[in-house]
């Protein structure tokens, strides 16, 4: 059988069921690379080997016993952000002032993930309270693409998307509240998917004071992606948003065998947050994606930018709000970065009126969005604005805000879906002349997810990309 660190989300838990392999083999398998390759890609923070294989030796047991009603993920080892809590394992949000702290609770996408049946490999790394694009937080080593160990796997789900691409998880639990998800992506190589506003919930533990931020997951592939949509989704009860069902009997996964149709799509690479042209190898990428959608028959038409630098303030704001949220002890300030100290102390003095305005504002510029996009199936846009950057190539401590700015130049793209709650994916489908990955992102209509992974899943089968992990980064 091909190596376990081969094979995806999919043909994992069908060679697990098909008893071709135990999943306390493949939890040692996983374990092994972890032990051999983590400290050089810097992909978890914390790992569970003891609970990982107490419970792989549960799923196994419950795999010979033959049941007919398993889960359809049993025995699958999928590692969670950092940001997210488990019951038992320490959580540090990426800070040292949380260097110690263990979770007292579940967060509902854990049990989600445990209900599918998967098997917890630990925590992931994240940076300080999941705020920049870039990993480098001082409770672990940075995050590192393996295409290039000297460049960045980006944020804030930079040790997720270490993880898969080196081949030390088959795919990893991420967030995105602007991008988190889909920067990685494509820094790493992989297929990130952020799911339309209220798909996943954040309940029942926590609220959404933005609409910004939404649980998913990092892949190899697209039908992975939507398989673990497909465990991750739906509301709790009281949420403040609710996306559509989908028709009874349909899933997500279902959604990816049949084609799209002939889509009418929209394009445009003009930078929504900062004014700088992207790279040549990206604007060379978002060209011969555009060219491939037309040869499968798609219409593509030119748009102006749905969203502006004019609109930045707004997320802006809220944004440093967001980073007040988490408490932080008097005595323990010392111990935040100068990113977040920064951001914390733009946002302790956004008085409640401005707050309320600038969600007000935002939730404005995202009808417009909407709104200008509301004629076209998708639109095409870059992920990113250049290459893997290197490690430190963003970060600054010595002027946060130029740090913040050069973040935006990397990523004028990415929180348009978040401010519209629209569905996001960025798939691996290029490469830069040296080699490096390049994702290209596709938005969908509102609560267009399913339609949105058809697509994605005919890119995927007309140009197929490299779907086993970088085992070979080490030389």
């Amino acid at each position: 059988m091909t190596a376990v660190h081969d094979l995806g989300v999919i043909e994992l838990a069908a060679a697990l069921q098909a008893k071709q392999v135990s999943p306390v083999e493949v939890v040692d398998a996983y374990l092994d690379r972890i032990d051999r390759w983590n400290e050089t890609v810097g992909a978890y923070v914390t790992v569970t080997g003891d609970r990982a294989r107490a419970e792989a030796l549960r799923a196994e047991q419950a795999i010979q016993r033959g049941a007919d009603d398993l889960p359809p993920l049993l025995g699958v080892p999928i590692p969670i952000k950092d940001l997210t809590r488990v019951a038992g394992v320490r959580c540090t949000y990426g800070s040292a002032v949380y260097a110690d702290a263990v979770a007292y609770v579940d967060d509902g996408v854990v049990e989600r993930l445990r209900a599918a049946g998967t098997v917890l490999l630990g925590k992931t790394s994240t940076p300080e309270f999941g705020s920049p694009c870039y990993t480098e937080p001082d409770v672990a080593p940075p995050s590192r693409t393996p295409y290039d160990l000297s460049r960045s796997a980006g944020g804030s789900s930079g040790g997720a998307a270490a993880a898969v691409a080196a081949g030390l998880a088959p795919a990893a639990h991420g967030g995105d509240g602007g991008g988190s998800l889909r920067i990685p992506a494509s820094v790493c190589g992989l297929v990130g998917f952020k799911a339309s506003r209220g798909r996943v919930s954040s309940g029942p533990h926590l609220g959404d004071v933005s609409g910004l931020p939404i649980n998913g997951a990092v892949t190899r592939s697209v039908p992975d992606a939507a398989v673990l949509l497909d465990a991750l989704a739906g509301p709790w009860t009281g949420d403040p948003w609710w996306a559509p069902e989908l028709p009874a009997g349909a899933t997500f996964l279902s959604a990816c065998a049949s084609p799209p149709g002939r889509l009418r799509i929209a394009r445009t690479r003009t930078p929504f947050l900062a004014d700088r042209e992207p790279h040549p190898d990206v604007i060379a990428a978002y060209d011969a994606a555009t060219a491939l959608l037309i040869e499968l028959g798609h219409e593509v038409e030119d748009v102006d930018a749905p969203m502006s630098p004019e609109d930045v303030p707004a997320f802006e704001t809220v944004w440093h709000v967001l980073a007040t949220l988490m408490p932080v002890p008097g005595d323990r300030e010392y111990l935040l970065r100068p990113l977040t100290r920064w951001q914390r102390e733009l946002g302790g003095r956004t008085s409640g009126a401005e707050y309320a305005r600038a969600i007000g504002s935002m939730q404005q510029v995202g009808r417009r969005i909407v709104t200008q996009l509301s004629g076209y199936d998708a639109t095409l846009v870059p992920t990113v604005a250049q290459p893997p950057p290197l490690i430190g190539e963003l970060r600054n401590d010595d002027d946060p805000a130029a740090d913040f700015e050069a973040q935006k130049r990397f990523t004028p793209w990415t929180s348009a879906a978040n401010v519209s709650g629209l569905p996001a994916v960025s798939l691996p489908m290029y490469q830069t002349r040296a080699g490096l990955p390049i994702g290209i992102m596709l938005l969908g209509r509102p609560g267009g997810d399913a339609a949105l992974l058809q697509l994605a899943a005919q890119l995927e089968q007309a140009r197929p990309w490299r779907t086993v992990p970088m085992t070979d980064f080490a030389t």
